[in-house]
């Protein structure tokens, strides 16, 4: 009998998304379980020490806690095909940073889509959210807990920076987002070629949950940009489509030097978008541990272990201040595409830099915390 692994999380999860399809495309036979069930609260979030998902538990009951380090689990024990971390310098590191994007840089129209168009979405969600909520609930009390929940949420996208004064940016960035990514899937399965990378799985995070399957964006997505919508498709398929007509055919990811400019368009897309955000973050997380100088390596200096939120800060995007939550695991997550650049060759690295440079992205290369993160028990602490 085949050993089946337990998949805790939600249908419309934006982080639950890229584990789900990685075991698709993988065929690593896994169950899904809601993150309100009983085994899930009753077992699993003592152990994990907060509510977070997804959280995989393998058949021997080991829990595995963060979309990137379960996938990066299955891929030490060799369960993919093809390795989601390409060989060749330059599309090793476009993999890496749009890990990065896709997993941070892509919130803002993810939440807007979701949360401010209750016209279109609310009997949707109202059903979808079932999957986080306790068994056995009355329809009062389950409204009550979904209104509790969502409440909660439109809070933290107005966090992340989401306000009434900037909808029409957050909807005017996505569509400039959308219509980047779909030319450049007209002549490529995936974002790197011919098979998904990790980039591939953190963009599906915010765009198929969210944005490619709550009625407002679907429809929106489906109208305007229908290549990235089979893209989401295509994602979630166990088998491989061919498209012989693609220049990706075979499954075979893009040379260093054949990098298309649709690629280097969705870089500058990061670079005017992302950069200043994730910049004005590095210096009030530098600014906040010159003020915690006492944390001790191992914690994250948080009163609450569980809280993921250090402070927030403020920037321009779009002609426009806006305010941000500062999160560790975002600067985790950038380390990661730094460490990959360090590891290369002085040619590799030359490669590297003279494409983040060309496309606006070199500084992100440099920017840095000032104490390294590290995950530690399911937590996010200083190194």
């Amino acid at each position: 009998m085949t050993e089946r692994y337990i998949l805790y999380g939600m249908a419309g999860s934006l982080y639950t998304a890229k584990v789900r399809a990685y075991l698709r495309r993988n065929l690593i036979p896994f169950d899904e379980q809601k993150a309100g069930g009983e085994r899930f609260l009753g077992h699993v979030v003592p152990k994990i020490r907060r509510w977070i998902i997804p959280v995989i538990e393998t058949p021997d009951g080991e829990l595995l806690q963060d979309g990137t380090d379960i996938l990066d689990h299955f891929e030490r024990g060799g369960f993919s095909e093809n390795s989601i971390y390409p060989e060749t310098p330059i599309t090793r590191a476009a993999a890496n940073l749009f890990e990065l994007f896709g997993n941070e840089g892509l919130l803002r129209p993810a939440m807007h889509y979701r949360w401010n168009f209750d016209d279109v979405n609310l009997p949707f969600l109202r059903n979808m959210f079932r999957d986080v909520l306790p068994n056995g609930l009355s329809d009062d009390a389950r409204k009550a807990a979904f209104d509790q929940v969502s409440g909660r949420m439109r809070k933290v996208t107005e966090g992340w920076g989401v306000t009434p004064q900037n909808f029409a940016a957050v909807e005017e960035s996505y569509a400039d987002f959308l219509a980047r990514f779909d030319a450049h899937l007209r002549h490529t399965p995936f974002l790197l070629g011919g098979h998904p990378t990790i980039g591939d799985y953190a963009l599906l995070g915010p765009l198929y949950p969210h944005l490619g399957r709550d009625p407002a964006p679907l429809h929106l997505m489906q109208q305007t940009a229908p290549h990235v919508f089979r893209w989401t498709e295509r994602m979630n398929m166990p088998e491989t489509f061919i498209d012989e007509e693609t220049v990706a055919a075979g499954g075979k990811l893009f040379a260093d030097d054949a990098i298309p400019e649709t690629l280097k368009s969705l870089m500058r897309f990061v670079a005017a978008e992302y950069l200043p955000e994730i910049t004005a973050q590095i210096a009030a997380a530098n600014d906040w541990l010159t003020e915690h100088s006492e944390i001790a390596p191992g914690t994250s200096g948080l009163e609450n272990p569980a809280t993921r939120e250090i402070c927030t800060t403020t920037f321009n995007w779009r002609g426009q201040e806006i305010g941000t939550s500062v999160f560790l695991y975002r600067f985790y997550l950038l380390q990661r595409l730094q460490d990959a650049v360090q590891k290369m060759d002085e040619a590799g690295q030359k490669g590297v830099r003279a494409l983040f440079a060309e496309t606006g992205l070199e500084p992100i290369l440099e920017l840095k915390a000032s104490r390294r993160v590290e995950r530690k028990n399911y937590l996010e602490v200083w190194g």
